[in-house]
């Protein structure tokens, strides 16, 4: 035997049915005839591919052709009669036909009903929104369900007619006549446009969309603890599909605003305090505005915090304050309000105020200091250098 019909495909031995299939429409939508007119040989090669395709799809006579026998003797051999004459015997075409174009027809109509698309808006909070949480109206641009023909696309009273041109099935079948026999296609039908049936009296409001565009406003619950970038998920809230089908998802992103005094590190607020160079030596108590005060539903108590300074502290120093940031948004608790000190050194002595600073320097043995170097590094003094620049 001089045929290898595996060669001829161009699969393994170990092949699969679906892999046959697929193997065999894909080489043969390059030499079919109606594809090829310009290759004299387009014919031979496809009849030739198609004898393959019969040896290999067949499990009895692929096991003939196995075992090193002639699968196409014997009742198989009439399977290819002359090609000009068409073929007979154990070969289907329709078979071939749906192995080389995929099994057409059999669809039926198409539902007008379909489901709607996913909607995305963006929403700005203030930071004491996304620390504390907040009930936030959200204006939606979407399409909705049409009020006046309640998303059946056709005048109240009207009602969808059967399709002429497809008698309702949706598709319409077309055949091409070539010298290997009729070729079926089926598509859409163009005068329903698949659906099987024709509204003769289309609604005026959405004009046989069955939905229509509107702003509506919704009020979207923000949890405690959101950050910039977080998507709250809005099931069935998002547009409604045509012919008023099931409504997609609403999705809304979140960012946030920059606050003049606090800034947002993870659970933490961060802010600054200046304090003058006597108070950061001597040390003080200082009360705090904290980020409740913006907050309508805190505790008035809240609203402010006394932070204690000790004596001798550095600019830039950190004082932490347990459980005054930002609640976690999954799991209990809250983070820190950081406070950190900027000492601030006076521009503006009269002379008293100069002699005491020279009094003391001179009691410190400060009157006449050496300079120190400090190594680079961002420490905290460039983390406060930071706070200004960013």
């Amino acid at each position: 035997m001089t045929k290898d019909y595996y060669d001829i495909l161009g699969v393994e031995r170990d092949a699969t049915p679906e892999a046959i299939k697929k193997a065999y429409r894909r080489r043969a939508m390059r030499v079919h005839p109606d594809v090829a007119p310009d290759d004299a040989d387009a014919a031979e090669k496809f009849k030739e591919l198609s004898e393959a395709y019969e040896v290999l799809s067949d499990s009895n006579k692929r096991a003939v052709f196995d075992r090193g026998g002639d699968p196409m003797s014997g009742a198989g051999s009439a399977g290819f009669s002359g090609f000009g004459g068409g073929f007979s015997g154990g070969f289907d075409f329709t078979n071939l036909v749906d192995a080389m174009f995929g099994q057409a027809g059999g669809r039926g109509p198409r539902s007008r009903v379909r489901q709607g698309q996913d909607a995305l808006v963006r929403v700005t909070l203030q930071l004491h929104e996304a620390v504390f949480g907040v009930t936030k109206p959200v204006k939606v641009a979407t399409a909705v369900v049409c009020p006046k023909c309640s998303g059946k696309g056709g005048e109240p009273g009207s009602e969808p007619v059967t399709c002429s041109t497809c008698d309702g099935a949706g598709e319409v079948t077309a055949i091409q006549r070539s010298f290997l026999g009729d070729i079926r296609t089926t598509q859409a039908c163009p005068t329903c446009r698949g659906y099987g049936t024709i509204i003769p009296q289309p609604c005026s409001e959405c004009s046989g969309e069955g939905r229509v565009r509107t702003t509506r406003t919704l009020q979207v619950k923000i949890p405690a603890g959101v950050s910039t970038g977080i998507r709250i998920h809005l099931e069935a809230q998002g547009e409604v599909g045509p012919g008023g089908g099931p409504a997609g998802d609403l999705y809304v992103e979140l960012s946030v605003a920059d606050h003049e005094t606090f800034r947002r590190d993870g659970d933490n607020l961060e802010m600054v305090v200046k304090l003058p160079m006597t108070a950061a030596a001597l040390g003080t108590t200082v009360d705090v505005t904290t980020l409740e005060a913006e907050w309508e539903g805190s505790d008035p108590a809240d609203r402010s915090v006394a932070v204690d300074i000790p004596a001798g502290t550095q600019s830039g120093t950190r004082i932490a304050l347990k459980d005054r940031g930002v609640p976690k948004l999954r799991g209990g608790g809250r983070g820190e309000l950081g406070v950190t000190v900027l000492v601030q050194t006076p521009t503006k002595l009269d002379d008293h105020q100069r002699d005491l600073l020279r009094q003391l320097a001179e009691s410190r043995r400060e009157d006449h200091p050496e300079a120190e170097t400090a190594k680079h590094g961002k420490g905290v003094l460039g983390k406060l250098s930071e706070w200004f620049t960013s």
